[in-house]
């Protein structure tokens, strides 16, 4: 495939698609289309309450996307798709038993499952989904649920290339539904540590910020390279989506008996970048909040890294990394250092991490340990007090919450989809710096780099029809 050829998605076959199949309504008096779900007129009752799909159904949605908006009366899990039938029918059982269980009723809910998300998203009792796939499927469907005029949370990275980050951040804009990333360390419930750290940045308790160092986990090397026969019930092909065919062996995708354990996918730069991306996006989230560079990107970027050279696992491993940015300030990140954040201004530094928590068990921590979750050159600097005039950050008492709050209230999220594209976009940055020697010099507005034809191949990838970003539109609707 010619990897110069322009997508079959355009803003024009999203407007006739859309027109088509998205749950669109126009308010007569502003005479901007809106998202009216079945699920918004009323505040808990049963029949009004946001009827919610689980797109995958594996570790993250099982310890974090479930298991946190289970806690809200109004929202209701009404339905999965999954293309591995063992966890479709495990998470049926864990969402219809969560239910018997609160309501005290056997068959409270019967949860429908689907193979194939599309057949979801067609359900029109269905307001909204949670996206929990591999990093690979992450792009596609958030645009075809933007297209059917679904609310999305969606769990990070936005996307495997920059060019499918875009496309994504697009569609979402022109659908108008309500979008959240899952970078829950925006959230004071339960890290209220990385709000305060960017409200006192922002508000110059450590004087001219100049730079950021951020520390990141790494992934190990290894991984089981035999050819294994693909598991009955498992839809692999699906699986592999837009990347290229490979033959099938169990720590290339996911345990067969642990379905809260870590994919082998994680490791693997066909469906994913690494850690530069699994964590990067929280990290560099944090730190595009403390700059004020949420909407924009370094202008500069140089990276080396150390790549597996024997077994299956082949992401990246140690790695240095330096941006700039328009403003001035330099961002550094190292596998050497904390796990974390540091802010470093003219007049001291602050440093902020997760600290010992972790989002679920198998969660990777550098090492050593972590390092102290809320530090400062000066501990007074940590408890002032920011003035009512100053700058005050968006407060999300929790991710999930916040994105059921916004599908009512039609507000804008903690972590919208721009935002959520220029975070991920400066993780590939880094990784595409890791790939071409020397500096690159980057063009936020175009996104493109500048004079280097090599670095911005690296900005798409070829997709595997009739899977991919660049073939919704010739999808039948």
């Amino acid at each position: 495939m010619n990897t110069d050829k322009k997508p079959s998605y355009t803003r024009r076959d999203f407007v006739k698609t859309a027109a088509k199949g998205a749950v669109l309504t126009t308010v007569a008096m502003t005479g901007f289309p809106t998202i009216v779900p079945a699920s918004v007129f009323g505040k808990y009752a049963p029949s009004n309450r946001i009827n919610i799909g689980q797109i995958g159904c594996g570790r993250i949605a099982r310890t974090h996307d479930l298991a946190e908006t289970f806690k809200y009366d109004v929202a209701q899990i009404m339905a999965i798709a999954d293309v591995d039938r063992s966890r479709l029918k495990s998470g049926k059982q864990m969402i219809e038993g969560w239910y018997d269980k609160k309501m005290k009723k056997t068959g409270y809910i019967d949860v429908k499952t689907y193979d194939d998300y599309h057949e979801l998203l067609a359900n029109k009792d269905i307001d909204a989904v949670m996206i929990s796939t591999p990093d690979h499927w992450h792009a596609q469907p958030a645009i075809e649920a933007a297209m059917a005029g679904k609310h999305i949370y969606l769990q990070k990275p936005t996307s495997l290339t920059i060019e499918e980050g875009r496309q994504m951040s697009d569609a979402v804009r022109k659908s108008g539904v309500t979008f959240q990333l899952g970078s829950q360390q925006r959230s004071v419930n339960p890290w209220p540590q990385f709000k305060q750290a960017c409200e006192l940045v922002r508000n110059g308790r450590i004087g001219k910020l100049h730079t950021v160092h951020i520390g990141l986990p790494i992934d190990p090397s290894g991984g089981i390279a035999t050819e294994m026969p693909v598991p009955e019930g498992f839809n692999y092909d699906m699986w592999l989506g837009s990347t290229p065919e490979i033959y099938y062996t169990t720590d290339r995708v996911h345990s067969l008996t642990d379905p809260d354990s870590r994919g082998g996918w994680l490791r693997m730069e066909q469906f994913g970048a690494g850690m530069i991306t699994g964590w990067g996006v929280h990290h560099i989230d944090i730190a595009h909040w403390g700059m004020n560079t949420e909407l924009t990107g370094p202008i500069e970027i140089e990276a080396t890294a150390e790549f597996a050279k024997k077994g299956l696992w082949n992401v990246h491993g140690n790695y240095e990394v330096s941006a700039k940015y328009a403003n001035g300030v330099k961002m550094l990140m190292s596998s050497k250092n904390p796990n974390g954040i540091r802010f470093e201004g003219t007049d001291g530094w602050i440093f902020v991490s997760r600290g010992s928590v972790a989002v679920t068990s198998s969660d990777p921590t550098s090492p050593g340990g972590q390092a102290k979750a809320f530090q400062a050159s000066d501990p007074k600097i940590l408890t002032s007090v920011i003035g009512p005039k100053e700058i005050h950050l968006y407060e999300s008492p929790e991710q999930h919450g916040n994105w059921l709050d916004c599908i009512q209230s039609k507000k804008q999220t903690i972590s919208p989809a721009e935002v959520a594209h220029r975070s991920c976009s400066t993780c590939l940055l880094a990784h595409a710096a890791m790939k071409v020697p020397g500096k690159l010099y980057w063009d936020p507005k175009k996104e493109v780099f500048k004079n280097n034809v090599e670095a911005n191949k690296l900005l798409s990838r070829p997709q595997r029809f009739p899977y991919g970003t660049n073939y919704i539109s010739n999808k039948k609707s």
